[in-house]
């Protein structure tokens, strides 16, 4: 991390990004959450690890508005979004934050150009426009030539790259990552890692990363330990 990259994350002006107050969760009689308080501030590349069962997974699906907490607040990017209804969150989750999964999750069909520009089609930016962006990140991922290729013709690496591009095409105020290089060998683990630095250095692009990768959690701004639905350490 750079000097400037330092100050920026230490200093009190810059924004908060996600703030969870109280995050409660149960399955049944289970409760998986109990009670998270956390914050994240814009640029921050924060991991979460733990043993399994400790609940990283609904937590990162919480703050992604991909399921629902049974108590507690949810502030991303300055908005409050429990009081959301479904279409709300859905173009809310569409705008402002981008996933990343452990086996990319790209849609076999179509081309890697395709695939990236498919977020931004759904917020209904012109075909176009799409196309120029997801161009443009995907020259950034060194796939120039790799656009008109569906994902059985790519790499692991390649389609994680892809993944990631199309995180970016919406310009979201977070990206969350469940085990992004689970499914990777160590080259392109250590490619995909830089990738996320390169990002926040350029884009200052915030980063939450659940993962059991130690190498990658161990180059995060922060880690964050979960054990039995709280944080501890």
């Amino acid at each position: 991390m750079t000097t400037a990259q330092q100050e920026t994350l230490s200093s009190p002006l810059s924004p908060v990004m996600i703030e969870t107050k109280g995050i409660i969760k149960s399955f049944g009689t289970l409760q998986v959450l109990k009670g998270i308080d956390l914050t994240i501030r814009k640029g921050e590349i924060v991991a979460i690890a733990g043993p399994s069962g400790a609940g990283k997974t609904t937590l990162l699906q919480i703050i992604g508005t991909l399921d629902s907490p049974d108590a507690g607040q949810l502030t991303i990017n300055n908005t409050s979004v429990r009081a959301m209804n479904d279409k709300q969150l859905s173009a809310f989750r569409n705008r402002n934050i981008g996933f990343v999964f452990q086996f990319h999750q790209l849609l076999p069909e179509f081309t890697a150009l395709e695939n990236v520009m498919i977020p931004a089609l759904i917020a209904r930016e012109s075909s176009s426009s799409a196309e120029k962006r997801a161009k443009e990140l995907l020259d950034f991922m060194n796939l120039s030539d790799r656009m008109s290729h569906k994902p059985a013709q790519l790499s692991g690496g390649e389609k994680q790259r892809v993944a990631v591009a199309r995180a970016l095409i919406n310009n979201p105020a977070v990206i969350l990552a469940d085990e992004p290089s689970g499914s990777l060998d160590t080259e392109n683990k250590e490619g995909l890692h830089t990738l996320f630095f390169d990002l926040r250095e350029k884009m200052n692009q915030t980063f939450v990363i659940v993962t059991h990768d130690e190498q990658l959690a161990a180059h995060t701004d922060r880690l964050i330990h979960l054990r039995d639905g709280v944080i501890v350490g």
